[in-house]
């Protein structure tokens, strides 16, 4: 039985791992046989997925004779599902089609030949604490932005400790699937006032680690309900307008490559997530940003509905 793996809370209550199984919220505690005085985190779910994984499958199954203990899921709130990652690891610039589209905005021949030049795939780092936020939540742009900019992004959500991982074994370490808004101070990238062969002329934090700055969710798809992570639509839309609309087939390096890679730098722990990239139809691109009161939609396959206000 399909399930998701989401973090709920009902009133003014701490969230909490619930299950998502036709349409109806269900404890995660009540799902192992704990109880629910028991609080129970998706992170701490993650920690023994290999575990947990079969008992919650045989918990969605059996529902159809226990929907009384489900909730209707516009009864509860929905908080990241994840909250919050161990780490969080994002992927640059590795949509064939985002690089076509930004070296002809900024008048350069596209440049995608890292392969050919055995070039590894590069990431960088927002903390989760500061930047994890649910769908649905509002976001404030930072102060002194006015180049808000989106970016749909498939999340890797790691279900077992991957450390020298191959590629063919990489995807063997993945628990599920979510969907991420990767939001970005485009004109905070920059110190205006520093010269550019600077060390202080690029500014990451400002750039990319603001607060609010990594929507994720609605919920986890696990694994093995997703078919080819290698070929799931991916769009975004702005307040009804469709901006970005690609397929995870156009990634220059695969979700196996870039999870084998940053095992071979650090021990990817259960419950770390992996922002695989962008695709085509980031703001930057034609010059359009979030403004106050925007609302971002963003739909990767069925992995449900991500949704930011933005303030």
């Amino acid at each position: 039985m399909d399930f998701r793996l989401l973090s709920y809370s009902k009133g003014s209550a701490v969230a909490r791992a619930g299950l998502l199984v036709k349409g109806l919220v269900f404890d995660a505690t009540d799902a192992l046989g704990g109880g629910s005085a028991s609080a129970v985190s998706v992170l701490q779910l993650l920690a023994d997925w290999d575990k947990v994984r079969p008992a919650l499958e045989s918990f969605a199954s059996g529902t159809a004779g226990i929907k009384s203990k489900g909730l209707e899921l516009d009864a509860v709130t929905l908080a990241a599902p994840l909250l919050y990652p161990g780490a969080v690891y994002c992927a640059g610039a590795n949509y064939r089609d985002h690089v076509i589209e930004m070296a002809k905005a900024n008048n350069q021949a596209p440049n995608m030949d890292g392969r050919e030049n055995d070039v590894a795939p590069w990431h960088f780092v927002k903390p989760s604490k500061a930047c994890v936020t649910g769908s649905g939540m509002i976001v404030v742009r930072p102060a002194g932005c006015l180049k808000l900019d989106w970016e749909a992004e498939l999340v890797a959500v790691i279900g077992r400790a991957a450390r020298n991982v191959s590629v063919e074994d990489a995807l063997d370490y993945v628990a599920g699937y979510t969907a991420a808004n990767d939001l970005s101070a485009r004109d905070l990238s920059r110190r205006a006032l520093v010269a550019a062969g600077s060390p202080f002329y690029y500014d990451w934090m400002a750039h990319k680690c603001f607060a609010g700055s990594c929507p994720l969710g609605p919920w986890i798809t696990p694994a093995s309900q997703v078919g080819d992570p290698q070929n799931l639509p991916i769009k975004l839309w702005v307040n009804g307008v469709l901006k970005q609309d690609s397929n995870t087939s156009e990634m220059i390096y695969s979700i196996s490559e870039q999870i084998a890679h940053i095992s071979r730098l650090v021990t990817l722990e259960p419950g770390d997530i992996v922002l695989t990239g962008t695709p085509a139809g980031v703001g930057a691109a034609r010059q359009e940003f979030l403004q106050p009161g925007d609302l971002v939609r963003i739909e990767i396959g069925d992995l449900g509905e991500l949704n930011t206000l933005i303030a």
